[in-house]
């Protein structure tokens, strides 16, 4: 790199900590010392539960969307809703997540471990039964159905929840640089 450019980016990274400093030394405090951000029980629970519902109304959409586009027949209609309904996460009360990791995190490290294993073994029963739902489904589909069903899902596990914002390969170099 030449001088002029590392002059260059020097002042401009002087010039963005300089902000940084100002903006936080004019930040407003939020009122009686409580995050702003705070909100109540009720309305964390309202919020949840108006987050579940547009997350079931995408999934209905999502499933009437593919049972049209495989053109499922009355016949493979059982398999299908099988199918789906192993799809669906097994729900957990948002009370117990708090109390959950509480008593996770009071526990010596050797049991927080076995714990850690069990939820893992569960997670691994959910997907066998997944995997069952599915062999089911391709069992009663057609080659063209087949093929229809293949390119979805390919096209699916690129949206995987892990990684959102990066796409393959750009973690590595953004590490790497």
């Amino acid at each position: 790199m030449n001088t002029i450019h590392k002059q260059l980016v020097i002042a401009l990274s002087a010039l963005g900590i300089a902000g940084a400093a100002l903006a936080q030394t004019t930040a407003v405090q939020p009122p009686e010392g409580r995050h702003a951000h705070a909100i109540s029980s009720e309305q964390r629970a309202a919020h949840q539960a108006e987050r579940q519902a547009k997350h079931a109304e995408r999934q209905a959409k999502h499933a009437a969307k593919l049972r049209a586009e495989l053109k499922i027949t009355a016949q493979q209609e059982p398999a299908f809703a099988a199918f789906l309904a192993a799809g669906k996460p097994a729900g957990r009360p948002d009370a117990r997540k708090g109390a959950d990791r509480a008593a996770l995190a009071a526990l010596p490290a050797p049991q927080r471990m076995q714990q850690h294993i069990e939820r893992q073994k569960q997670r691994t029963a959910r997907m066998e039964a997944r995997l069952a739902a599915l062999n089911n489904l391709y069992a009663v589909l057609t080659p063209e159905q087949k093929q229809v069903f293949d390119s979805k899902a390919m096209r699916a596990g690129g949206k995987h929840r892990g990684h959102r914002g990066w796409q393959h390969g750009e973690r590595g170099a953004a590490v790497q640089s």
